[in-house]
This record gives C-alpha cells, sequence and structure tokens, in this order.
C-alpha cells in the first residue's frame, strides 16, 4: 500500500493544467475522498476537512463571484490550508484571482481540468482509491485472456510460467509472473498488478528471465486486471476425482473477496494452455448464459425421458 500519492502523480495522470503552486507538486495525498468545499464559501469551517482535495465546480465558482474580493479572499485563504494537497477547478473554469494569491501564500497547488465535475471528482477517487489502497502478495501467474482476468495458481514447478509464456504466444496478455500485488477496488472487485521489480518479465525455468514487451512487444503486457476467475493446476494423481461436467462451483477468497475456481490436472501430454484458454472461454459464456452442462443435463433428461415411454 502506498501511504501518500504526490500532486505531481495526480497532474501526470489526469493531464491537469497548473495554474499556480508549481513549486508545491510534491504534497502528499492521504486520502481518496474529494470535498467540493460549497458550505464553506458562506464562511462555516466548523468540520472543514482541509486534508483533502478540494474540488470546485460551477456551483461553487458562481457563488465566489457574489461574494465582494475581501470576502472572498478571506474565505480562498481559509480553504487553502497548510495541509491542503491541491485545489481543482472542473470545466476549464478559471480560478480568480483571490484564490490564486491565497494558494500561492500557503504552498497549495492550483490545477484546472476540462472535465466535468462530476466526471473529475470519479476519476481522481478512482486514481486514489486504487494507488493507497492496501495492497497484498499472492503466488501465481495473472493473464489477460479474451479480456478476462485469469489468475494461474498451482504448486512450484507445476507449470504455469509455462503455461503463461504458451498463451503469451497465442495472443493473450502477461499481467505478472510470480508474485501477483493484489487489492480490493470495491466489495464485489479485485485487481491484480505485477510487482515493480517484475513488471513485463516472466521466469522460464532453464532459460532463465525474459522480457516479455521486448520479445513479443507492448501489446503482450498490461498494467493490471480484474482478477475474475481462478485456475488451479494440480498434478493428476490415480484415484483423485477432478469434475468432469463443469457443474462444480468452487471459489476462493482473495482480499475479500470470493472468486471462481476451477482445478486443472496435469500430466504428461496435456496442452495445459489449450485447456486454460478454453476454460476461460467457457467462464464467459456462462456468464453469459450459455451453459454446456445444463445443456448436456437438458439433452439426457430429455433421453431418459424418451427412452421411458418407449419401455
Amino acid at each position: 500500500m502506498n501511504e501518500f500519492v504526490t500532486v505531481q502523480e495526480l497532474v501526470n495522470e489526469l493531464q491537469l493544467d497548473i495554474i499556480a503552486g508549481e513549486a508545491f507538486l510534491e504534497n502528499r495525498i492521504l486520502t481518496s475522498d474529494i470535498s467540493r468545499p460549497g458550505l464553506e464559501l458562506t464562511g462555516y469551517f466548523n468540520y472543514y476537512p482541509y486534508d483533502r482535495i478540494q474540488l470546485f465546480g460551477r456551483k461553487e465558482a458562481t457563488f465566489s463571484e457574489k461574494m465582494t474580493a475581501d470576502e472572498r479572499l478571506l474565505v480562498m485563504r481559509k480553504i487553502c490550508h497548510k495541509e491542503t494537497p491541491a485545489v481543482v477547478f472542473a470545466r476549464g473554469i478559471k480560478p480568480p484571482s483571490e484564490m490564486v494569491q491565497a494558494s500561492e501564500e500557503n504552498g497549495i497547488p492550483l490545477l484546472i481540468s476540462d472535465l466535468t465535475t462530476s466526471r473529475i471528482s470519479g476519476v481522481m477517487s478512482n486514481f486514489l482509491e486504487s494507488k493507497l489502497a492496501k495492497r497484498t502478495s499472492i503466488h501465481g501467474v495473472l493473464m489477460e485472456i479474451y479480456g478476462l482476468g485469469v489468475l494461474i495458481q498451482g504448486d512450484s514447478g507445476i507449470g504455469k510460467s509455462e503455461t503463461g509464456l504458451e498463451l503469451i504466444k497465442k495472443g493473450h496478455r502477461l499481467v505478472a509472473d510470480d508474485r501477483v500485488d493484489v487489492y480490493q477496488q470495491d466489495e464485489r472487485t479485485v485487481i491484480g498488478e505485477p510487482a515493480r521489480i517484475l513488471e513485463n518479465l516472466i521466469e522460464i525455468r532453464g532459460v532463465g528471465i525474459i522480457d516479455i514487451m521486448n520479445l513479443f512487444g507492448a501489446s503482450a503486457v498490461r498494467n493490471n486486471v480484474e482478477i475474475q476467475l481462478v485456475v488451479n493446476l494440480e498434478h493428476w494423481t490415480q484415484g483423485k476425482k477432478f469434475d468432469r461436467l463443469g457443474g462444480a462451483d468452487e471459489s476462493v477468497q482473495i482480499a475479500n473477496v470470493d472468486i471462481p475456481k476451477i482445478s486443472i490436472p496435469v500430466k504428461t501430454g496435456r496442452n495445459v494452455a489449450i485447456i486454460v484458454e478454453v476454460a476461460a472461454m467457457n467462464f464467459r459464456a456462462k456468464r453469459m448464459g450459455f451453459d454446456a452442462t445444463k445443456t448436456f443435463e437438458a439433452n439426457l433428461s430429455a433421453l431418459i425421458e424418451e427412452n421411458s415411454k418407449q419401455g
């Protein structure tokens, strides 16, 4: 988990224009909450959340225009608290000169976005939540297969990285190999990303470290993906039962979210990469309402009924 995000990172990510306070872009943002200081513009600062980014939209800007210059300067100085990370104006609204003066006096970056107020608020919140979210590390290979985030897990040496490499050759994308950093985006969504030291890299026993971007191009990698399916590779053993009809509903909890899981037996002669690819396709088909297991069961029931009538 990042303890903070700098205003410079926010500016770079959202491509914000800097109006004032360029020397203070290293100010730290400690929370993803965004404040719209409407009540504060009336002079009420009892519960002012000074540690948040302050966002001005059309309503706040219009209200401030009705104030006298002295009133505006007094209020803007209070809004530009020394611990306020930055002030952002949406819709390309030009900040009043009093705000520029107050931000420069207190070392607060003053920024402008062309996005609507609700849009820039959502984008800033999402970016800050992803950066400030608590992260944990899990073992596996995370791939994007047909737009689906698939986490391949299994015992060490079972062939996870080799399976990932073959999937890359088939046109799918690597997110992370060996160590996957995960965080909860919301109650139902888990995002996985690579550790910074392993970004775009994959380890193949006997070959060593491979730079996927260098060998296969930028289209073969991506920075993060929602984990929607876990594929667990298991050594095939005599007598162990595996799901043959696809009706078992297994799941595994990652970052407090239950993720669907399937187990695939691995033995000599099985093309695991193709099986994982088809498993991902079948999972997507089920989510769209096309369940081959239910089709088989319906066909089986129809056949039994037909045979019973003939008997």
